[in-house]
């Protein structure tokens, strides 16, 4: 089904040229036509855009009414009679610029709420869109172009740049955010870290988080994600970096660009990411931890050691991905011969 246009704007429609260029592909046919939005290969009508990434959904490639599909080379035959076929390298990120064609991110509405607190000092670009019963604090900046939702709390002397965008309920403190930067729903950033000293009489004695986070270009980090200050250094997640839903990020962590952590995943304190590192849901880094560039941590991994760069890690404690399935095959065979005598 196409996009509710309750929820999301549409710029359609748009001309075949135009789509095709978007994907980055190339197409035999009238440049002209037109569409009008994006849907799935089953239920994607003659003007709208659809694509092909995975072999499994082949069959309905065959069966499709979209008027035009952005695929691969060798599957562009087998479109339908009608269906354009849109042929590049890569489809799914061609789908997904030719999805942002049609709907593009929202951009700000230049205005301050007249319900929004503007601290002393704060300087907000006259581009920016500040929402209702949102919170800049004193000495703040807020680039141009950048939108501030209902109830976001943007705490005194942090620095945005230009075009970040605060989702309703995300809060930031302690913090200096590149550009694009978007914190998602109920987002926290910069509060203080789980850092205290015991006491001889048992007690704890909080020890003062005294770092910032540092967030690069183009950093998301999903909904009710917290992301701890540092204590003494900074917090800092690279350029390009993804943050899912529900993630917990310690302090000190030091990521580099475009790592991935996936939901539910927590990495502890002063643990450092190469570039490129990614994290499936449920896993988990101990602190202090070296992370190479481009490691991949599976699913409800738990890492307890250092990973080289480069490397498949999954279980817990996590192994090499080789050695862990050959460590499960080995206690099956033998779970097997003891059936046998048992």
């Amino acid at each position: 089904m196409a996009a509710d246009s309750r929820f999301f704007a549409c710029t359609g429609p748009q001309r075949l040229a135009d789509v095709a260029a978007a994907a980055g592909g190339s197409f035999t046919g009238d440049g002209e036509r037109r569409f009008t939005g994006v849907g799935p290969l089953r239920s994607a009508g003659p003007d709208e855009v659809s694509f092909l990434d995975n072999r499994r959904y082949a069959a309905q490639l065959a069966e499709t009414k979209a008027g035009a599909v952005v695929l691969m080379a060798d599957v562009a035959a087998q479109v339908p009679s009608g269906t354009v076929a849109i042929v590049t390298a890569t489809p799914y990120l061609g789908f997904a610029r030719v999805a942002a064609l049609f709907h593009p991110a929202p951009v700000a509405r230049p205005g301050i709420h007249p319900t929004a607190v503007i601290g002393a000092g704060a300087r907000v670009s006259p581009e920016a869109e500040i929402g209702p019963y949102a919170v800049i604090g004193d000495g703040a900046e807020i680039g141009a172009g950048c939108i501030i939702g209902p109830h976001a709390v943007v705490g005194p002397g942090v620095v945005l740049g230009p075009r970040c965008r605060l989702h309703a309920h995300a809060s930031v403190s302690h913090a200096m955010l590149g550009a694009g930067v978007v914190l998602h729903p109920g987002a926290r950033v910069g509060q203080e870290g789980f850092g205290f000293a015991p006491t001889p009489t048992g007690d704890f004695e909080t020890m003062p988080q005294l770092g910032r986070v540092l967030l690069g270009d183009r950093v998301e980090v999903g909904a009710n994600s917290c992301i701890d200050r540092g204590s003494q250094g900074d917090t800092v997640f690279g350029r390009g970096s993804r943050l899912d839903n529900l993630v917990q990020i310690g302090h000190n962590v030091r990521a580099g660009r475009g790592c991935i952590v996936v939901g539910q995943a927590g990495i502890s304190g002063s643990a450092v990411l190469g570039d490129y590192v990614q994290m499936g849901a449920q896993a988990g880094i101990a602190g202090h931890l070296q992370i190479g560039a481009g490691a991949r941590i599976g699913a409800q991994a738990g890492v307890m050691n250092d990973v080289p760069a480069k490397t498949d890690v999954i279980g817990s404690p996590a192994w090499p991905v080789r050695e862990f399935w050959r460590a499960i095959a080995g206690l099956r065979r033998l779970g097997g011969k003891q059936g046998k005598t048992g």
